[in-house]
């Protein structure tokens, strides 16, 4: 009995899924018009957030033959077909050491069409190598006065204790 009912889900389920697939519209980009196979469909750049002078990899849907590839973050870049993957492209920007921080957008080149992704990634401020990423050559004023102050409670509580301790042998 349990078997049957099993099944009969089962088939149930897989009727409903039937029909849900044939009924699903066809896809559309983002302006509303119908999407050819040759025609580029989705944006996507990786890493999202990056620092100034990164490496992003971009990917583009609907691009077999490649194209090119522009930002305001980084100069025009070549797609090339992604293997393994029918139908999209991919390429890789560096970006500027000059950009600046924010949202930028990318646009591409596919076929003669071309696709904007207005916010497509974001570039973060760089970051200071170093010593610790410190911006300043030496000690400044402050670090030799907060130093010259440790200096001075040790040597006073060193003076301190070792006067206590003189004081108990005594005793």
């Amino acid at each position: 009995m349990r078997t049957t009912r099993l099944l009969r889900a089962s088939a149930v389920s897989a009727a409903v899924a039937a029909a849900l697939a044939t009924a699903a519209p066809a896809a559309v980009a983002r302006d509303g018009m119908p999407i050819s196979p040759n025609s580029p469909s989705n944006i996507l750049a990786l890493p999202s957030v990056i620092a100034r002078g990164g490496q992003l990899t971009i990917t583009v849907d609907g691009c077999p033959t490649g194209g090119t590839m522009s930002s305001s973050a980084f100069r025009i870049a070549n797609l090339t077909p992604f293997p393994g993957v029918r139908g999209s492209s991919k390429g890789v920007a560096a970006v500027d050491i000059n950009a600046g921080p924010g949202t930028h957008g990318i646009t591409v080149n596919c076929n003669g069409r071309t696709l904007s992704n207005p916010a497509a990634f974001s570039v973060i401020g760089g970051v200071r190598g170093g010593l610790g990423g410190s911006t300043s050559d030496g000690a400044t004023p402050t670090d030799v006065a907060i130093g010259g102050g440790l200096v001075t409670a040790a040597v006073v509580g060193g003076g301190l204790f070792w006067m206590r301790r003189r004081a108990e042998r005594r005793a």
